[in-house]
């Protein structure tokens, strides 16, 4: 039975938070956007910033969410890789190397056109069973496509090492890179590396003219025609959310990664609901979800990705009118769920549009829920919270505080 007095929902908008805009007034996209929920919620709680790991680092998604977690990404993380393939249901044994990968788009020359593939919707897992089970030097390569442009790569072998560079070059208009041991003397990432690149290598001269290709290029779509990796890890070993913390804990995840960081610290998963792909999230479906999670466990975690998707692609008011519709997902969530329980409201980072990449920026947060102290904060929006009562935190403060709240923490001394 739970010992805990309170439930408690981490809900996070992915990439948030922003800077001034000036199409948008010179206002962030949150400052910008209509969120009668949010401010309400703002003036009836406590607000503030929060740094995910420190101020001014530049968190990625998997090191931001283990330090919100309460896990230091500093000690712990080893690659995003293993995150991505155990997300999507892929077998990540000890030994592995594991390596997050895009279907992307290059020319002749090996020069990447689109990294996403036109965000490709369609015909992924075709072209993930070209290349899946093939070996090369004895070691079994692994391919499962994700979410649209999203696959993974597990490598299965004798002698590997996860320190390798990418070939992904993370820009267009640049020619994939070859991948290479971090350390010249290093056989074991050298063989790696080899691997890598051979099968990269392999996966455009099998994607090339895939019959899935052909199709998109007659629809003048660009073609998937290679897997460029990046990322390499060995999964770390954690010791379980609910063990440490006392409570029953699930995730109600749209991603691989945050559905395969949520299995690696031991939370159960339930699939937030989605339309057709993109930032076209179905918010009312992920609060029904959300209710019927707040039901069946003491914590939840939820990681909404549309706003992250915006801010890389540089479009502001889309991010405003999705941040609008993440708004209506709170509004709906306090409907269903009518008991007391306390909600945190953040981002694991910040994407500004005017960078189009995760940023160093803190972002805002909101804290809701019955017997808080309050501050004076009127809105929910960066500049508002910055005002707030909490101050400014680290991700590393968040579960204490919820803990606490919901009565499952053990005292510190006598």
């Amino acid at each position: 039975m739970s010992k805990a007095r309170y439930k408690a929902l981490l809900l996070i908008a992915d990439g948030m938070g922003d800077r001034p805009v000036p199409e948008l007034d010179s206002k962030t996209p949150l400052e910008y956007a209509s969120t009668p929920t949010l401010d309400r919620l703002a003036r009836e709680g406590e607000c503030g910033l929060m740094d995910p790991i420190a101020p001014g680092i530049r968190a990625g998604s998997d090191t931001a969410h283990l330090a919100i977690l309460g896990y230091d990404p500093y000690k712990v993380y080893q690659g995003r890789g293993p995150f991505e393939a155990l997300g999507i249901g892929m077998e990540v044994r000890g030994g592995d190397i594991a390596l997050r990968c895009n279907f992307s788009t290059v020319d002749e020359s090996l020069r990447v056109v689109d990294r996403r593939a036109g965000r490709i919707t369609e015909g992924t897992r075709a072209l993930a069973e070209a290349v899946n089970g093939i070996e090369i030097e004895g070691v079994q390569c692994y391919f499962k496509e994700s979410v649209a442009h999203r696959g993974a790569l597990v490598l299965r072998g004798e002698n590997l090492s996860p320190h390798i560079s990418d070939v992904d070059p993370h820009a267009e208009g640049e020619p994939i890179h070859e991948s290479h041991a971090l350390d010249p003397n290093d056989p074991n990432a050298i063989r790696t590396a080899r691997v890598v690149n051979a099968f990269v290598k392999l996966s455009y001269e099998r994607f090339k003219d895939h019959p899935v290709n052909q199709e998109r290029r007659a629809q003048g779509l660009p073609p998937a025609n290679i897997i460029l990796p990046r990322g390499a890890g060995i999964a770390p070993v954690l010791q379980p959310f609910p063990e440490r913390h006392g409570v029953s804990a699930v995730a109600v995840v749209e991603t691989g990664l945050i559905r395969g960081i949520a299995r690696f610290v031991g939370m159960d998963t339930m699939d937030a609901p989605r339309a057709t792909g993109g930032v076209d999230t179905d918010m009312l479906s992920i609060a029904e979800t959300l209710a019927e999670a707040l039901r069946r466990y003491d914590f939840v975690l939820c990681n909404v990705k549309a706003p992250d998707l915006c801010g890389h692609d540089g479009n502001a008011r889309l991010k405003a009118q999705v941040i609008e519709r993440f708004d209506t997902l709170v509004a709906r969530l306090l409907e269903l769920y009518a008991e007391p329980f306390y909600l945190m409201v953040t981002a694991d980072h910040s994407t500004p549009c005017s960078v189009r990449d995760h940023s160093g920026d803190p972002v805002p947060l909101l804290l809701y829920g019955p017997d808080l102290r309050g501050d004076e904060v009127l809105k929910y929006h960066e500049y508002a919270c910055a005002r707030g009562g909490m101050g400014r935190l680290r991700g590393g403060d968040l579960v204490p505080i919820l803990t606490q709240l919901m009565g499952v923490q053990e005292k510190f001394g006598a």
